[in-house]
């Protein structure tokens, strides 16, 4: 990933929790602020997600896309774009570190690109907002289970 943004949370939980959650993509609507959809397309032999189908309304993101998946266990899950029709690149992982008290430190990087012209410093800020938004979300989700 290129020029990329980065933010982290502690969320009180097991890091294994936390991957259960961001593996259930149908219940993404439920807690992922403008996720409309996300429908798994294609899984791999242990059951989790390959490729996902999203629609997403955040303004002023509007997009329907597809986002190819890589698990490595409960330590990080990375994606990239398969294709979109505002998103050029969307590009992305969450690393979760095992703090050993029973809560997980949760790292999101994401790098994203539009079609429509951005000056990059809005871009950024339009990343960090992404990005804060999913990690308050994945917080409050993992521990309310």
């Amino acid at each position: 990933m290129a020029e990329q943004t980065t933010s982290s949370i502690v969320v009180q939980a097991a890091p294994g929790a936390v991957m259960d959650v961001i593996a259930d993509f149908p219940s993404y609507p439920t807690w992922a602020k403008g996720m409309k959809v996300a429908e798994p397309l294609s899984t791999s032999p242990d059951g989790r997600a390959e490729q996902v189908h999203f629609v997403l309304d955040v303004p002023p993101i509007k997009d329907d896309y597809t986002l190819s998946y890589v698990w490595d266990g409960e330590r990080k899950v990375s994606w990239t774009l398969v294709k979109g029709t505002l998103l050029r690149t969307l590009d992305g992982a969450y690393l979760l570190r095992d703090l050993g008290d029973g809560s997980t430190e949760v790292t999101y990087q994401l790098s994203l690109d539009v079609s429509i012209p951005l000056i990059g410093m809005l871009k950024r800020k339009g990343e960090k907002i992404l990005i804060e938004t999913a990690l308050r979300g994945l917080k409050t989700r993992v521990e309310s289970l």
